[in-house]
């Protein structure tokens, strides 16, 4: 080492330049000179006080001033020593303040990397890097900028050594949320970059805190969060000791409510039979990672929950579920298989709720079907298999994480609804009005495509379906049908025609789900378009639908899953050109008449009917109700109770109607007493039905509607005994035979009639041949009776045309037979029931005998 390094701080120095140390010892002054005392106990060379008169004498000559410039040296010292000991106490109590703001506000701390290295049995090991450094541009304040730049010229550099560093949540009752140590670290503070790259494990602290933060966190909850770091820091600058310091610093995370997952994307969801009661699902998540962190999650157990009936009830397990590692890379995509198996499902997920009709899985369903996320929610298991640290076992079990649902679009669950082989049933009369049985009932055969999600690879069977489906008419509503009861169902998987995967066929036969109309006006549009205008009319369908289904997992109720589709009507007459063709398709017949009941002015009658359906429909008829009709005027009353229509011929209805014009007025009655007279005539005649509002008992605003159409069709033929088919005019009267000798006639009456005996109670006829030769007159007030079947009347006198043509055409016709036309005016009576009729026949078969 060189002398200059060995000597003394401060020595003086000759006029020469030359230094020369000072003896002394360690007991030496720091500043020595003449005038200070010795401690060495040499008192011989103990220098001698110096009086103002002395010194004056030096400095008058030469040798006086030599000593005088060897005492510089040490005033420069003295002046020094003051500078810096004024410096240090600025420095040490009043710079402190100025240099610890400046810290805080030049400090630049850039995480570039934190990368989790093991998962150990205490913590997590993990490598942390960041850049460092003191940006004097970042200090707001003059003063606190240029004493802090000062302050860190001097230092340059600080240097920790280990430290243990406790992290604890003050909100919070000051619970510890963890601790590291933290590896010395050399810190530059003069401006520039420090690199830091340490690895440090981390201890988790007690997991209830850290439970309600994340829960807080998943929920949205954590606006913001306030930790606080303690720690004893020993520092040092250079090989210098600066002590140590106790450090407590709070940050403040400013969250702004959000919360939850990051934004993830289901990339991959598939499930599949393992066996005869477990199903398994195989999941890919995929989530942007947009933090400079990177670590490898280890494979870790979960359980899949649902929620319950409340709030406060517990969570109900469905499922387990296990991952494999997941790698997590900076800024960019992370991919997570999730492996799960569901097993029975259990009973409290199908139970229903206390005070609801749900249960549990019905509210996932029917938010999930309506296309919301309803939250499935994770937790760790407590005890799972493998070697995952109990500490992270215990934070896990203690954390439940909400995961929507994925949402997926179900408009087209079910498609292709339709209903086919279709029966309509009429109210039951008897029923009390909001009774379902005051309703028309449909039966018929449920047809229903149900689009399966690929993903979904196990077993389904659909046993009973039901459903309330509105029935619209070009987007307006008709009315309601209600399939509220379960139905027998069945399924067959099929080929999907809409691409990859399979569809789910679903059948069932419904019986008498009611009909309920609401909208008068709408029915009517329908009825108008089926059978006045011939056009087949497409009934939209909107329903929720419930469907229960066998899987492996046990029988499940899917509710409320939204359903629409088309169903075809088809036009009820078909085949004619014209209107009139297809109503005269119906071609009734009319037989096996029996009067139930009469009055002076109104006869009750029953009688069988012969139509032909010529739909596609069947019907079931409990009661039902019209008015007859002719020229507009109400004539009677149809009623028919108890009918079953099947398609094509149908005999044997029974029906009944009342006749009674009079009850419309005058008018109707002429109108009525017309319609006999040319109906027995053998003229082609028409009757009018028209529905009344209380038509379809129950149903008033059904009748209304009904009755803005009139089915006109030609009034229908009587059968009559002894001709078939009954189709030639004139026959009532079946032939005649005249006597010339007595003047008298004989007729053979065909009477429609099966039960009930007919009395001619007047005759005034007058018979023609060839239309208009007059042969005679028949006038005979006495009664006639016609019995069922065919009768002979008594011999009735004739009063024959003297001079005619026809008289002599009879006389030459003896022995043989003519055909003669007949006109009469006739009084007719049934029971109480009189009637007045004119008929006119033609090609009246007459034998002539003497």
């Amino acid at each position: 080492m060189a002398d200059s390094e060995r000597s003394p701080l401060l020595v003086t120095r000759d006029v020469d330049g030359e230094s020369h140390p000072e003896p002394g010892n360690e007991s030496t002054p720091l500043l020595s000179g003449r005038d200070s005392p010795r401690y060495d106990g040499n008192d011989s060379q103990r220098p001698q006080a110096d009086d103002s008169a002395s010194i004056r004498s030096r400095r008058s000559n030469p040798a006086s001033k030599s000593a005088a410039r060897r005492r510089w040296p040490s005033i420069i010292a003295m002046v020094i020593l003051a500078i810096l000991s004024i410096t240090i106490m600025v420095v040490a109590f009043f710079a402190p303040a100025a240099v610890e703001e400046y810290a805080k506000e030049a400090a630049v701390l850039e995480p570039t990397n934190l990368s989790l290295e093991s998962i150990t049995t205490d913590g997590v090991r993990a490598r942390i890097k960041a850049n460092f450094r003191l940006d004097r541009s970042k200090v707001e304040k003059d003063h606190v900028r240029r004493v802090g730049s000062v302050a860190t010229w001097f230092v340059r550099e600080l240097a920790t050594e280990a430290t243990r560093v406790n992290v604890y949540l003050p909100e919070y009752d000051n619970i510890l949320l963890g601790s590291t140590d933290i590896p010395p670290i050399t810190l530059k503070i003069d401006g520039q970059n420090t690199v830091i790259d340490f690895v440090a494990e981390l201890v988790p602290g007690a997991a209830e805190g850290i439970r309600m933060i994340a829960n807080e966190w998943l929920e949205g909850r954590l606006n913001q969060l306030r930790i606080m770091g303690k720690a004893d820091l020993k520092l040092k600058t250079g090989i210098i000791p600066l002590g140590t310091h106790t450090v407590s610093e709070s940050l403040i995370f400013e969250g702004g409510g959000e919360g939850g997952l990051p934004p993830y994307n289901i990339t991959r969801l598939f499930f599949r039979d393992i066996d005869n009661h477990t199903v398994g699902a195989e999941v890919s998540i995929s989530a942007y990672n947009k933090w400079p962190v990177a670590f490898n999650i280890p494979p870790l157990a979960f359980e899949i929950l649902l929620a319950n009936c409340d709030l406060h009830d517990p969570y109900i397990q469905v499922a387990d579920a296990l991952t494999e590692t997941v790698v997590i890379k900076p800024r960019s995509n992370a991919v997570a298989n999730v492996h799960g198996v569901v097993g029975k499902l259990p009973d409290s997920l199908t139970r229903r709720c206390p005070d609801s009709g749900t249960t549990p899985l019905d509210r996932l369903l029917k938010q999930y079907l309506g296309g919301e996320s309803p939250p499935v929610y994770v937790r760790g298991k407590r005890h799972p298999t493998g070697g995952t640290p109990e500490w992270l076992n215990e934070i896990m079990s203690q954390v439940i994480v909400p995961v929507p649902f994925p949402e997926r679009s179900f408009n087209d669950l079910i498609r292709n609804f339709s209903l086919t082989e279709t029966h309509f049933s009429l109210p039951d009369p008897m029923a009390e009005p909001g009774d379902p049985d005051a309703n028309p009932k449909v039966s018929g055969t449920i047809q229903a495509i149900a689009n399966l999600p690929q993903e979904m690879n196990f077993g389904i069977n659909v046993t009973h379906i039901r459903a309330s489906a509105d029935v619209l008419y070009k987007s307006q509503k008709l009315g309601v049908l209600d399939l509220r009861k379960w139905q027998p169902a069945n399924s067959t998987k099929i080929e999907a025609n809409h691409g990859d995967g399979l569809d789910l066929m679903i059948r069932s036969r419904i019986k008498d789900a009611p009909l309920n109309v609401t909208d008068a006006d709408v029915f009517t549009e329908v009825i108008q378009e089926l059978i006045f205008n011939g056009k087949t009319v497409h009934l939209e369908i909107k329903a929720l639908v419930d469907v229960e289904i066998e899987t492996v997992l046990g029988e499940l109720v899917l509710r409320d899953i939204p359903a629409e589709g088309t169903i075809p009507v088809k036009p009820i007459f078909h085949g004619g050109s014209s209107k009139h063709d297809l109503l005269a398709s119906l071609r009734p017949e009319v037989g096996f008449i029996k009067i139930l009941e009469t009055t002076p002015s109104s006869i009750r009658l029953e009688a069988l009917v012969n139509i032909t359906n010529p739909t596609a429909y069947t019907a079931s008829i409990p009661y039902i109700s019209a008015h007859i009709l002719c020229n507009g005027s109400i004539i009677g009353e149809l009623v028919a109770e108890n009918l079953d229509i099947t398609t094509g011929n149908n005999s044997y209805l029974m029906v009944q109607a009342k006749w009674e014009p009079s009850a419309g007025g005058d008018e109707a009655k002429a109108i009525g007493r017309e319609f006999l007279s040319q109906y027995i005539s053998g003229f082609n005649t028409t009757l009018s039905v028209q529905a009344h509002r209380d038509t379809i008992p129950g149903q008033p605003l059904l009748g209304e509607a009904l009755s803005h159409f009139k089915l006109t069709i030609p009034a229908p033929r009587l059968s009559l005994p002894g001709s078939s088919p009954p189709a030639r005019k004139g026959h009532f009267i079946r032939d005649a035979i005249f006597h010339l000798l007595s003047s008298s006639a004989q007729f053979t009456l065909a009477s429609p009639l099966q039960y009930n005996t007919i009395y001619v109670e007047y005759i005034n006829a007058t018979a023609f041949y060839n239309h208009t030769e007059p042969v005679g007159r028949i006038i005979y007030e006495l009664p006639i009776a016609a019995p069922p079947g065919l009768s002979r009347t008594p011999r009735l006198p004739v009063d024959w045309s003297v001079g005619s043509i026809g008289r002599d055409k009879v006389r030459k016709a003896l022995g043989g037979g003519l055909k003669l036309d007949a006109t009469a005016t006739v009084a007719v009576r049934i029971g109480q029931w009189r009637e007045r009729v004119w008929y006119v026949g033609q090609g009246i078969g007459a034998s002539v005998r003497l």
